[in-house]
């Protein structure tokens, strides 16, 4: 995918840049989310004019009024992708157009405004553009882009609001986990859930992940890395983690990963891998998975690896999962082959060191 140059929005540079220097210091050691650049796109969309005053401007707090509708009423949606330097010097961003079709799904389920496509792949387009300087070198570095939308009406009716802000902020980073890619260990939660059939689980809203913090705290008070959820209804199926999409991988080179009926965000790294292991001629399989049936599988070896999925931390292998009365491991508990060739597949194409079968990438520079 290589879409036109275009100025869809306005650049209004910051008076008061990072010295150079300063940003080649925090880019050596970035982590993740805490490292911000210079400038950021912004929109606003009114009942009476529609969308209107895309700019690109210096970073700055945004100021709202106490009675500000997103307070009240969570009106607010975010996507998260990221733009990647390739060995020939240039930028790509990986399927910004699959993000902006997600935005919009997000948005008619919140009852927000609906953001044209076009107008979000160049909010993050341009946004890279200018601030192509804050990408880390290194096979871990990436501008990770956090394009949200919130309710900015002043009013403390129940309705949708009548005024919206859109917003990408860009955030250098390098390795998700600190110390590289290992495999983790998952906590089942049985007395939370994470969505409902009907709710808003397969938006990529806050609400979705501020109900998950309370199950992911106890996960790392019970000693693992993460949460694992389970449907609402039958409390049986296994959904998917805190932030991540799940896969599970058979001794006869199988993959299943939970079906998208609603319950869960459907990811655009969880639909590339699907895509790159049907390339492969393995065979996927989108069926619900049982708890009792994962943890038979383990322990009769008929399943050997698992992984989450997401575009933080593109591919991260399951050692063991637990619950209350239960603690398994997968395979050897490490990193298994499956997923390290699948995670090193989407490294390359991303990075532009193989072949983009699929038109994926958006080239930039």
């Amino acid at each position: 995918m290589e879409l036109p140059v275009t100025s869809l929005f306005a650049f209004e540079p910051t008076a008061n840049p990072i010295d150079a220097n300063e940003r080649v210091a925090r880019l050596a050691d970035p982590g993740f989310g805490r490292v911000f650049t210079d400038h950021m796109a912004v929109a606003r969309w009114s009942s009476d004019k529609g969308w209107h005053d895309a700019k690109i401007v210096a970073r700055a707090p945004v100021s709202v009024d106490p009675a500000t509708a997103v307070l009240h009423y969570a009106q607010e949606i975010f996507e998260g992708l990221k733009a990647y330097r390739t060995g020939d010097g240039g930028i790509t961003l990986f399927r910004p157009d699959a993000n902006a079709a997600r935005f919009r799904r997000s948005a008619q389920r919140m009852a927000m405004a609906d953001l044209p496509e076009e107008l979000f792949v160049a909010s993050c387009r341009e946004l890279v553009a200018i601030e192509r300087d804050w990408i880390p070198e290194g096979d871990e570095g990436a501008l990770y882009l956090r394009p949200f939308m919130i309710a900015t009406e002043v009013f403390l009716g129940v309705k949708p609001s009548a005024e919206y802000l859109y917003c990408v902020l860009a955030s250098s980073v390098g390795a998700y986990w600190k110390g590289g890619v290992k495999a983790i260990s998952l906590w089942v939660s049985h007395d939370y859930t994470r969505a409902a059939p009907g709710g808003t689980g397969e938006a990529k809203c806050g609400g979705n992940y501020a109900t998950s913090l309370v199950a992911q705290a106890e996960a790392i008070r019970r000693g693992h890395d993460q949460v694992v959820f389970l449907d609402a209804v039958e409390r049986r199926y296994v959904e998917e983690l805190g932030g991540m999409n799940i896969f599970f991988v058979f001794s006869d080179g199988s993959l299943v990963t939970p079906p998208l009926t609603g319950t869960i965000l459907p990811g655009i790294t969880r639909a590339s891998i699907i895509q790159l292991a049907r390339d492969e001629g393995l065979t996927v399989r989108e069926e619900p998975y049982a708890i009792e049936d994962w943890r038979a599988d383990a322990a009769s070896g008929k399943l050997v690896e698992a992984f989450a999925c997401g575009t933080a931390a593109v591919v991260t292998p399951i050692g063991k999962f637990a619950g209350p009365d239960y603690d398994v491991t997968i395979g050897s508990g490490g990193t298994g082959q499956t997923t390290a060739r699948i995670l090193r597949r989407l490294s390359d194409i991303q990075r532009g060191r193989a072949p983009d079968a699929h038109g994926w990438l958006d080239r930039i520079a």
